[in-house]
């Protein structure tokens, strides 16, 4: 087996880490959180989603907490879901912003009552809208391996979005494992088929941790030639549309892994671990 040097890890707690919380959060917990990511490293945070509250309640502060990141430092990302959510986005002067369809048509419907095939055609206008700004895309593909209502997820329906997502002009494109039922055959098989396909494409991969792969799944990653990961501090997260799903793979244990590796992320270990208990501190689902 071959290692990268280094890789990049994406710390996404702030959005979704959070989203899925049932009890308030105050901006002021989530200033804290934020600031204290960014005094550990990382270069690129998932901060908010200009969504909806009626929807997402937690992310009713996506402004305010917009403005914070911006005067830290560090590459924020935000979810900007339609044209109102990139409107939005743009006023705040975000430099990197997220869309993200399901591979499967039956999590589309029951997330944002389109099928994929709608999605995709929605999604043209924020791609256009934030090429004519200059901002960076991170595209990402939901429930890439599985889906808790339809089961297993095929190869060519991944594929079906992701050729569309390059077509758009995607800076990279995110795989997520969105209930956490990969494993990393699939991975390995799947990550290798789409890197030959798009060989000059940027893949970043998004694990959660239903059932305790999810590091073993980065490790299959890597073996594909992956060098990007979504983590979130503590294992927060959980989708709100997917039943059953956990946290997203703790971004502690996959900073261990990696430098116990020799490999590089550029995070200090000894600062995450000991904002471990005032992240977990934020969640009710722990």
């Amino acid at each position: 087996m071959e290692f990268p040097n280094e890789v990049e890890l994406i710390e996404v707690g702030p959005r979704d880490g959070l989203q899925n919380e049932p009890e308030p959060i105050s901006v002021e917990q989530k200033k804290r959180l934020i600031r204290h990511l960014a005094e550990v490293g990382f270069s690129r945070i998932e901060s908010t989603a200009f969504v909806h509250p009626k929807w997402v309640p937690q992310m009713a502060d996506a402004e305010e907490i917009a403005a914070y990141c911006n005067e830290l430092g560090f590459t924020q990302i935000a979810l900007t879901p339609n044209e109102r959510a990139i409107d939005r986005a743009i006023a705040m002067g975000v430099p990197q912003v997220a869309v993200f369809i399901g591979a499967s048509t039956q999590f589309n419907q029951r997330n944002i009552n389109r099928t994929t095939d709608e999605s995709l055609a929605a999604c043209a206008a924020v791609f256009e809208k934030a090429r004519r700004h200059n901002m960076f895309v991170r595209a990402y593909i939901s429930m890439a391996f599985s889906c808790p209502f339809q089961g297993e997820v095929t190869f060519e329906e991944v594929n079906h979005v992701c050729k569309r997502f390059v077509e758009l002009g995607a800076d990279e494109i995110d795989i997520g494992d969105t209930n956490g039922r990969a494993n990393p055959r699939m991975v390995y098989e799947r990550f290798s088929r789409l890197r030959d396909l798009y060989p000059t494409t940027t893949f970043v991969g998004h694990f959660h941790d239903t059932y305790h792969v999810a590091l073993a799944n980065v490790i299959a990653a890597m073996q594909a030639g992956v060098r990007k990961f979504d983590a979130s501090v503590g294992g927060l997260g959980g989708c709100p549309y997917s039943p059953g799903a956990t946290g997203n793979v703790a971004t502690e244990r996959l900073a261990y892994m990696l430098s116990s590796m020799g490999i590089a992320t550029g995070i200090d270990d000894e600062k995450l671990k000991a904002l471990v208990p005032f992240a977990q501190s934020l969640s009710t689902r722990l």
